[in-house]
């Protein structure tokens, strides 16, 4: 019998995948916990939880049984006209977790289309108050996913290079440094016209594709602060960052200043199945509260809301809540740190960075994002059984909860292994 590379190989095209340099596929069979298992048995620790979804482990049991508990009542009916008990337990369960001046939810399928609705929130909220204002605001180096919009305010060429002849027009600054604030803010203030300015979208606190780059709370919260007080609408992307990873529910909770809009997939759904929400303030929503029907956000996907992604999010917001997983997700953070007292200083390692359970490294040699010596460094750690997927010299560890101390000092010593042979 083929195997699942093999079979794989004749229909399936994959994503980030350049098909003629990478043609074979791994097969994962089955995952448990923190660990995937291949086709021939061989174990990998899922040190990124399959990109930040799984926080919760894989296959976690809670999870499974109120998502089959509630295939056998309602499995899937239209949101438009419809409504039904996951959703709204769901929102009463989200919101008051949520940053205290979010109060509607629009569902949606993916981190992609969370953010494209937050843009289009922001581009509509001021439409229909008679207002021009059609820029956008974003970081460069950010990453807010693969439609239209959401690569419109992205800035990886390596993903959005072939399209940005076709995208929305957008401003971009600087990610905030102790260095550069004081410029960056008399920019914004003087060489940007934010009367223009429809909204600006931001990764709170952590840039995740752009290797985890990351930045302070102190500095961004200035940022927020200038471009609300123009009227702005400050769009929170909490896709990766949401869910607990930055050691508190959501990055936002860093800043006195919150998000008029915060968009949320990934962990939302603890990697059971997809969904996404995208949510907003009171003022936002009553933008397109009116009896004329072209101003409500005519948005719309077959999926939107369905029963069981909404009690996949339930089930995953009561373990957010629980003691367990909070004593587990302090453990990790202590185990991050001293993991990098251990290394910081070591010469192959150029600097190291870490917010919650989010743990990054650069390393001192210089290499592609997607090059032959990344993907050495890809082959090592699988070699080794751990999953980790190196963005150029940054190694990166997002393991899910639930990890064990053992498993942690698996994927540490395959890092320590990379700084002593690589």
């Amino acid at each position: 019998m083929k195997s699942l590379s093999e079979r794989d190989e004749k229909h399936l095209w994959h994503p980030l995948t350049q098909h003629k340099l990478h043609p074979k596929m791994l097969g994962i069979s089955k995952a448990k916990g923190a660990v995937l298992y291949d086709e021939n048995g061989k174990e990998y620790i899922d040190g990124i939880s399959s990109w930040y979804t799984a926080m919760y482990g894989h296959c976690n049991e809670a999870i499974i049984d109120r998502v089959y508990q509630q295939m056998q009542r309602l499995d899937q009916v239209v949101f438009s006209g419809f409504t039904h008990e996951p959703a709204v337990a769901l929102s009463e369960a989200l919101i008051p977790l949520l940053p205290a001046n979010q109060e509607k939810l629009f569902f949606s399928d993916n981190g992609s289309t969370s953010t494209e609705i937050g843009i289009k929130m922001a581009l509509q909220y001021h439409h229909n108050k008679g207002k021009k204002r059609s820029v956008l605001l974003a970081f460069e180096d950010g990453f807010h996913g693969d439609t239209f919009g959401a690569m419109s305010v992205s800035s990886l060429s390596v993903y959005n290079g072939p399209f940005e002849d076709y995208f929305i027009e957008v401003k971009r600054i600087p990610v905030p440094t102790d260095d550069n604030i004081g410029s960056l803010l008399h920019d914004l203030e003087n060489n940007i016209d934010l009367g223009f300015i429809a909204g600006f979208i931001y990764e709170p606190l952590v840039q995740g594709a752009a290797a985890m780059k990351m930045h302070r709370a102190e500095h961004l919260e200035k940022i927020l602060k200038l471009i609300k007080s123009h009227g702005v609408l400050a769009i929170a992307d909490e896709v990766m960052t949401g869910f607990g990873k930055t050691g508190k529910h959501f990055a936002s909770d860093y800043m006195e200043v919150k998000p008029d809009i915060i968009c949320m997939s990934k962990a939302l759904t603890a990697g059971m199945l997809p969904m996404a929400v995208t949510s907003c303030t009171q003022e936002v929503y009553d933008a397109f509260y009116s009896d004329d029907i072209a101003k409500g956000l005519f948005h719309g996907h077959t999926y939107t809301a369905n029963p069981l992604a909404c009690s996949a999010a339930l089930a995953g917001i009561e373990l957010l809540k629980s003691e367990a997983i909070q004593k587990n997700i302090s453990r990790i953070i202590q185990w991050h740190q001293e993991f990098d007292a251990e290394i910081k200083d070591h010469p192959k390692v150029a600097a190291t960075r870490q917010i919650g359970v989010i743990y990054a490294l650069d390393l001192n040699i210089a290499m592609e994002r997607y090059g032959n010596v990344r993907d050495k460094l890809f082959k090592h750690f699988m070699d080794s059984g751990v999953f980790l997927r190196p963005l150029g010299n940054t190694i990166y560890i997002l393991a899910p909860y639930i990890t064990t101390k053992e498993q942690m000092q698996k994927i540490y010593s395959s890092i320590k292994e990379v700084l002593a042979n690589f």
